[in-house]
């Protein structure tokens, strides 16, 4: 994900003549970028031993209880964090490889830009995600089109192979879970990277209803990066699917951005509240930054559009959990 901005120094040149300028970017804080990652990495290493122990045990991924960020359990046995190693190298790859696309891009057509801010946080994943920041103006809708696409794209690369080898260490669900408690809701993705297992009887779940597995922790991070590329490409706003339509059409960029919100409400109502969260974040970036109207798109990036609505459908998911839309909080509190 990334955000715009303009943050840079002009220092008068010495001695060249009056009015010459040298712009200078800003000083990058690699010590904050590096803080902030190895934070990250704890974090993410602590809930994927947890999630660890929890699948070598056969009990439910994500335990609701006060215990969900274990910290003294770890503290008990530090050498627990290695378990965790497999969940969040897979997690952090994905969205450092999403990240980089940006990055990339962004230093290729002469953009400024921050490296990633990583976010360690003690949620069920270990981390609110990671972004960077655009600190100047985009030269041109090529240049827009390309970093928004870039990190997607990117991300949706590493994500898929790492779907595959979840899969592969995953096993049948224990007998004794209720699989409503386990399941999440899979983006077409995954129950294509499991068809396709199927065909060749690759794993020991190939076989199964993709309903009946019981994900490894990797399967798990790769689910998390899958959601996470459907939300940066949702298609509006000042997220990654929004820099894309204004690239491809500035003028529509307003309009789909509002019946992006539109689509999400019933999606609120009905399948996950959580919906409302990006509603709100379309809306308060409804406005796009200004980008230069000519030149306009050529021909192979507006093909790359396609691609981006591809990875869209693949990973998207209308209720990635299980805790119900409005209507039926509403409806729970009622009885």
């Amino acid at each position: 994900m990334s955000n715009g901005g303009s943050s840079f120094t002009f220092t008068r040149s010495q001695p060249q003549m009056p009015g010459a300028f040298i712009i200078q970017p800003p000083k990058r804080k690699y010590w904050l970028h590096a803080l902030l990652f190895l934070l990250t990495i704890l974090t993410t290493l602590i809930i994927g031993a947890r999630l660890q122990d929890n699948f070598t045990n056969g009990r439910p991924n994500f335990i609701a209880d006060a215990a969900f960020f274990p910290l003294r359990w770890i503290w008990q046995d530090p050498r627990r964090l290695l378990s965790g190693i497999p969940f969040s190298a897979t997690l952090l790859g994905i969205l450092m490889a999403h990240e980089m696309g940006h990055f990339a891009y962004s230093v290729r057509h002469g953009v400024y830009a921050t490296l990633p801010f990583f976010i360690p946080a003690p949620t069920p994943i270990g981390t609110m995600g990671a972004f960077i920041q655009i600190k100047s103006a985009f030269r041109s809708r090529a240049a827009l089109f390309d970093i928004g696409i870039a990190g997607p794209i990117a991300g949706f690369i590493v994500a898929v192979p790492m779907a595959v080898i979840g899969l592969m260490l995953s096993r049948p669900m224990p007998v004794d879970l209720d699989p409503k408690v386990m399941q999440l809701g899979q983006p077409l993705i995954f129950s294509i990277l499991h068809w396709a297992m199927e065909q060749f009887s690759v794993g020991a779940v190939s076989q199964l209803p993709l309903s009946a597995v019981f994900f490894h922790p990797v399967a798990i991070a790769a689910w998390v990066g899958m959601l996470a590329t459907a939300f940066n490409l949702l298609p509006g706003g000042q997220l990654d699917g929004g820099h894309i339509v204004y690239a491809a059409r500035p003028l529509a960029h307003n309009t789909v951005t509002k019946l992006a919100m539109l689509a999400l409400v019933p999606l609120a109502i009905f399948y996950w509240a959580g919906w409302l969260i990006w509603v709100v974040g379309l809306r308060i970036t409804l406005r796009h930054p200004a980008v230069p109207a000519w030149p306009d798109l050529h021909m192979p990036r507006r093909y790359l559009t396609m691609l981006a609505i591809l990875i869209f459908v693949l990973t998207f998911i209308p209720e990635p959990f299980p805790d119900g839309g409005l209507y039926d909080v509403i409806k729970s509190l009622l009885q």
